[in-house]
């Protein structure tokens, strides 16, 4: 579903986490994310390695066994393609800071885990320019915004939700762990 005009980034980001291996696939979308966040790679690495460490401490999540390696995909996109994408599969024709489409949701999850080698949790798109105009607004680092919001999209590849609210608490509670774990600051905090 990604534009053809996505170009993979030069650098296939890989981490070993606690359970398992786990790849990240980072294409980029806009260039205006070489200048704005330079070391996003870098970021996603360290965001991604964090997330699994927490997720294995923390939780209970049958695919993550340490079986098989784990794939993740990541697009560095803009305003315009994500409102396309928001408007195409959530019917909600506006920018969004970043998108989530979860393989777990396919019924055929659990039956393409045990077809192939490597458990593709599915991808992540975050637009650029949301991400700046919400971090300028907040008035916080846009490194830590984006972290804040890859954070949150891994989790919701790995089964979490906020449509219920005991769901958003727990949720939520799980952002603010990870975060601090990178020493980054509660996001939800007034």
């Amino acid at each position: 579903w990604w534009p053809k005009s996505s170009k993979p980034m030069k650098k296939k980001a890989k981490r070993p986490t606690a359970m398992n291996k786990t790849t990240l696939l980072m294409t980029q979308e806009e260039p205006a994310w070489n200048t704005a966040l330079p070391d996003a790679g870098k970021l996603s690495d360290r965001v991604v390695s964090a997330v699994f460490a927490d997720i294995v401490k923390n939780e209970k999540i049958d695919f993550l066994d340490g079986q098989k390696p784990v794939i993740v995909s990541l697009n560095l996109s803009n305003d315009a393609n994500i409102q396309k994408l928001n408007r195409d599969y959530r019917g909600m024709d506006k920018p969004t800071n970043v998108l989530s489409f979860a393989n777990i949701d396919d019924p055929d999850f659990y039956n393409d885990l045990a077809l192939y080698e490597e458990a593709d949790l599915g991808s992540i798109i975050i637009a650029l320019e949301t991400l700046q105009r919400e971090a300028e607004i907040k008035q916080i680092p846009l490194a830590d915004h984006f972290s804040h919001l890859l954070v949150h999209g891994l989790l919701h590849l790995l089964g979490f939700d906020h449509i219920e609210d005991e769901e958003a608490e727990y949720m939520e509670a799980a952002e603010i762990r990870i975060l601090g774990a990178l020493n980054i600051n509660n996001p939800y905090k007034e």
